[in-house]
């Protein structure tokens, strides 16, 4: 695998990518959509993972055929049933990510955050983790017009960065994720967590590895 040369910045998906809570996802939506009376199967619950606004009201809509389907009472719940599993289980830290973002302060490479996840629980996550001192910016899809997998949110952090996208290497492991990133110019490198890349998101990564360590090897000297 060739090296990345010239990578002034690595922008970090953060659920699924950096903390292993993409698996709680999967599992709550189908939970509190139950609690509303819509059965969501696993693959419905996989095509929601960083899923922004205003794409997943509708995309729910569509999903069950249901215009009046209540996302933001839905989405409240779901966002308790998180809360009571991280409160219960911990947040886990993804394999390589100390090890991973430890080189990038080495090498003076700038680090952000660009999550679907609200600001308010993302720096809460990230400080009680220990990870918050890793990162010079924290971006959230509240700030933007459209979330993933729209680009606004890495055209919006690369903006906040100081740099041109192609400057910019992103990290996700998502296909909407993928997309956002992929189509707002950065080059994009997934390490999947519960799901492999179909052959037609292969064609928009720049690689595929394992672990988060991995890429040290690719941006190394």
């Amino acid at each position: 695998m060739e090296k990345l040369h010239d990578v002034k910045a690595v922008i970090f998906d953060l659920d699924g990518t950096l903390i292993d809570t993409e698996k709680y996802y999967r599992i709550c939506w189908p939970k509190a959509l139950a609690h509303f009376g819509y059965e969501m199967t696993d693959e419905q619950a996989l095509s929601l993972r960083s899923l922004g606004q205003p794409f997943a009201p509708e995309h729910l809509k569509q999903m069950f055929d249901d215009p009046n389907l209540d996302y933001p009472a839905i989405r409240a719940y779901r966002k308790e049933l998180m809360e009571e599993a991280l409160a219960r289980d911990g947040i886990c830290i993804k394999p390589g990510a100390i090890e991973l973002l430890t080189f990038l302060r080495e090498k003076e490479i700038i680090t952000a955050i660009a999550t679907a996840t609200d600001m308010e629980r993302a720096t809460r996550y990230l400080k009680k983790i220990g990870l918050e001192a890793y990162f010079d910016r924290i971006i959230s899809a509240t700030m933007v017009k459209e979330g993933k997998p729209s680009p606004d949110i890495y055209i919006y952090a690369c903006g906040q960065l100081g740099l041109q996208p192609e400057e910019c290497l992103a990290v996700e492991d998502s296909p909407n994720g993928i997309t956002s990133a992929y189509r707002a110019g950065c080059r994009v490198i997934m390490v999947p967590d519960q799901t492999e890349p179909e052959n037609e998101l292969k064609e928009l990564l720049t690689a595929r590895v394992d672990t988060l360590s991995d890429l040290i090897g690719l941006i190394g000297d």
